[in-house]
């Protein structure tokens, strides 16, 4: 096994799409909702959402978060 074997894996999803109003987090489709991808660390999952929050600036109802997978398979080791 390399070191990068060996790290512990802390999942991250990105994902967004279109809210219905700036107030609550209720998504105007699921079935548009984009998903970014799963990443291995936070950084990268951080990387990857300010590359699509940029590319949808001028849209203000479009959201994009990141979901800490690994806390959700794992909730007694945040």
């Amino acid at each position: 096994m390399t070191q990068a074997d060996n790290k512990k894996q802390l999942l991250h999803l990105v994902f967004g799409g279109e809210l219905d109003n700036l107030q609550d987090v209720q998504f105007r489709d699921l079935n548009a909702l984009d998903i970014v991808g799963i990443f291995p660390d936070y950084a990268t999952a951080l990387s990857a959402w300010k590359s699509k929050a940029q590319q949808t600036v001028d849209n203000a109802h479009m959201r994009y978060f990141i979901v800490h997978m690994h806390r959700l398979l794992d909730p007694e080791n945040k």
